[in-house]
């Protein structure tokens, strides 16, 4: 089993995308996952002596790439969920400001991930904005993916 490729935020291209450091020369491909490493890290401590037994990583996103260059790879953020944005269909609410809506049907929309909280898919974001900086720790994701599609 190989290592998985490790590479780092290079540049935040918008609310779903950013650019990683290693291209095609180190082994990315184009549909490669990768997660998104908080750098700092949790340090774990014993509980009965204080020691600090090590450190864990925490992903903050996992992007899959979409463009893989020489030297450098775009990866956006790819989980996507339906949401209603619509009625209930149903007209069993007593409060008279909600029954026209619940009146309406349902309305479904495809909402993605973003790198921000506050979420429009493909809006400019600043880095301030963004829970991804620039110089984060970009791992490449081995395991099955399947189980979370």
């Amino acid at each position: 089993m190989s290592k998985p490729i490790k590479a780092k935020v290079a540049r935040i291209l918008n609310s779903r995308e950013i650019v990683i450091n290693a291209g095609t020369e180190q082994g990315v491909a184009v549909d490669m996952y990768f997660d998104v490493m908080d750098p700092n890290g949790e340090d774990i401590k014993d509980p009965d002596t204080g020691e600090v037994l090590g450190s864990v990583q925490r992903p903050k996103v996992r992007v899959k790439v979409t463009q893989a260059h020489e030297k450098l790879s775009v990866a956006m953020t790819y989980k996507k969920q339906e949401v209603n944005v619509g009625g209930s269909g149903t007209g069993f609410m007593a409060d008279v400001g909600l029954l026209s809506r619940t009146l309406m049907p349902p309305k479904y929309i495809t909402k993605y991930e973003t790198l921000k909280t506050t979420e429009k898919t493909w809006e400019d974001l600043s880095e301030e904005e963004s829970f991804v900086k620039t110089g984060d720790p970009v791992v490449q994701v081995i395991q099955a993916i399947l189980d979370e599609e």
